[in-house]
């Protein structure tokens, strides 16, 4: 499963919250190989940011790209992004070039144009109420204090 393959790099990200709509349970071969998975890192754009805690969910998705041979070169519905394959399943990468409390100006277009289910994206970003090293699956739940993840 490509998001198997992506769990490696968020664990190597200072602190970090993966936020998916599903449980890791029904992560299974009942899905289609066919769709797609859209893995999107929050950040911000600009060198202000650049290498900063709060930019951790767009060095994921550099790391990522970078490790499956996915080039970042297109801007798609307000983001970076990018798409190939890993492990025969197709992979959208995104990086929303909007602030990050903009993120789903950005987000949700692309969700609703490859008409994903919410189970099939996983959005990375940096978590400031847990302390430095610590990684959390979330696989649902609200935005927390987080306003990239508000409604």
């Amino acid at each position: 499963m490509p998001w198997n393959r992506f769990m490696p790099f968020l664990s190597k990200c200072c602190t970090s919250t993966v936020q998916t709509s599903s449980s890791y349970s029904s992560f299974s071969s009942s899905f289609s190989p066919i769709q797609p998975w859209l893995f999107v890192g929050l950040g911000n754009p600009g060198e202000k940011y650049q290498s900063t805690r709060h930019n951790v969910g767009f060095d994921m998705i550099d790391a990522f790209a970078q490790s499956q041979g996915i080039p970042l070169t297109t801007h798609y519905f307000k983001a970076l992004f990018g798409e190939g394959m890993v492990d025969g399943v197709p992979v959208l990468l995104a990086k929303p070039q909007t602030y990050m409390n903009l993120s789903g100006e950005s987000v949700g277009p692309l969700a609703a144009y490859y008409k994903l289910p919410l189970n099939r994206v996983l959005v990375a970003f940096d978590d400031m109420d847990l302390p430095c090293g610590v990684l959390r699956l979330q696989p649902k739940g609200g935005s927390g204090r987080h306003n990239g993840l508000s409604g």
